[in-house]
């Protein structure tokens, strides 16, 4: 597979984007909030088979002290051959030299994102829009 790597949102399609992550699926991300979100990433990536989007992902980070690895996508068709773990890979690159490196993981995943060095963090909360949603997902515990 011959892929395009791009690292920058000029040309990006946001309705694409949307439908990539229903598709892997990881819930419902408007076209507008994608781009507010990847427009305020200092890393992102872009990977397109054939001028079709198949995979996606983006740190939020400030160059110095903290990049949160998140929204990491790919196509169904395309999981499983690799190109998850390369789009990690190039958002863990990109973040060294940061104090730390965070990543926010689909709950089951955990043994993925292990091959890379990531470890649970003990102390790590959240607050999300819909609290009780996410304790239902498996995002959220209240003990």
């Amino acid at each position: 597979m011959a892929f395009d790597w791009r690292e920058d949102v000029d040309g990006i399609d946001w309705a694409e984007l949307s439908a990539l992550y229903r598709a892997a699926p990881l819930g419902d991300k408007p076209p507008e909030r994608l781009r507010t979100v990847f427009g305020n990433s200092l890393f992102k990536c872009f990977v397109f088979e054939d001028g079709r989007l198949v995979g996606a992902g983006r740190a939020l980070a400030d160059g110095a002290d903290c990049s949160y690895i998140c929204d990491i996508a790919v196509l169904p068709g395309h999981q499983g051959t690799g190109l998850g773990k390369q789009i990690v890979a190039h958002l863990v690159e990109r973040s060294r030299g940061h104090k730390k490196i965070i990543l926010y993981a689909v709950p089951g995943k955990e043994p993925f994102y292990r091959k890379f060095g990531f470890l649970r963090m003990k102390t790590a909360m959240a607050i999300f829009d819909n609290q009780q949603e996410q304790l239902a997902r498996g995002y959220l515990s209240e003990d």
